[in-house]
């Protein structure tokens, strides 16, 4: 597994019965996991005295109760500071599982000695942008939600990161390759988040088990003549990391040569030292 175990500001502290408490910075959250099917005796006080605690309807859905948590509040890894703020379905804004993958990506463009060129993907608030933007790549960021890229924006500035060279683009994604592939453009590293179903800016439907591999497919056309990497993250339950290594495969490994590797991504449990399964994620590298 994968685990992202650099966060100073970020930490899942324990977890039990569906949920998880975890530091954000100053504050304490417990939210909802559905990888917690195990049960703890919850000795941190944390459980009793959280900051903000999502409650999961049994009808579906659910909602936060706030005790003590401002609207707004910011936390920081490496160089980045990422602006947070609770918002519908027990998000915050940031998954901090991703800091493994940007670590991996971001040691590539620096070791690469070359202008670097970097497609984002669902890009959502732009930590893997501003994570590559970081290490001196030009990022294009693409996201069918206006209200995440402005997110984004916020979150470079509070970076420091306003003057970079990004390509900040509200469209759905996989028009935007479409007319990329047909003006010639290229890039380096492609990284995409796809969801398991959402809604492109005009209504398009996604369905990530009938559009992701025909993404890829279509993702390989716009990578250069000397590709760094190509990342693929996937929460969805059944597209486990074989899947991954082998969309990879097929559509980029062929044509490109060099390794592919895939895995779960996870988070360390500070009360157990479990690792919290987060996902998984497949990685091309030339």
């Amino acid at each position: 597994m994968w685990i992202a175990d650099n966060w100073k500001d970020y930490e899942v502290i324990d977890t039990s019965k569906g949920e998880k408490l975890e530091r954000w910075g100053d504050y304490l959250l417990v939210r909802p996991d559905p990888q917690v099917i195990w049960d703890s005796d919850r000795k941190n006080r944390g459980w009793r005295r959280p900051n903000a605690h999502y409650h999961r309807s049994k009808k579906g859905g659910g909602e936060w109760e706030f005790i003590d948590l401002p609207q707004q509040w910011s936390i920081n890894y490496r160089e980045l500071t990422f602006q947070l703020k609770p918002f519908s379905f027990k998000h915050t804004g940031l998954f901090p599982e991703q800091a493994v993958n940007w670590d991996w990506f971001s040691d590539k463009i620096k070791k690469a000695n070359r202008p670097v060129k970097v497609l984002n993907l669902f890009a959502y608030t732009g930590g893997a942008t501003l994570a590559a933007a970081a290490a001196g790549a030009a990022v294009t960021h693409v996201d069918a939600s206006k209200g995440m890229v402005t997110w984004a924006k916020e979150n470079a500035k509070s970076s420091g990161l306003e003057e970079a060279p990004v390509r900040w683009i509200v469209d759905d994604c996989m028009k935007f390759v479409e007319r990329e592939i047909r003006r010639g453009n290229h890039y380096d590293g492609i990284i995409m988040d796809p969801p398991s179903y959402g809604r492109g800016p005009k209504g398009e439907i996604w369905k990530i088990e009938d559009a992701v591999y025909p993404l890829v497919q279509a993702c390989s056309k716009l990578l250069s003549d000397d590709p760094l990497f190509f990342l693929i993250n996937s929460y969805t339950t059944g597209l486990a990391p074989a899947v991954l290594t082998y969309m990879l495969g097929m559509a980029v490994q062929k044509r490109f040569g060099g390794k592919v590797s895939s895995d779960e991504i996870g988070l360390p449990v500070s009360e157990t030292g479990l690792v919290l399964p987060c996902g998984a994620s497949g990685r091309w590298e030339c």
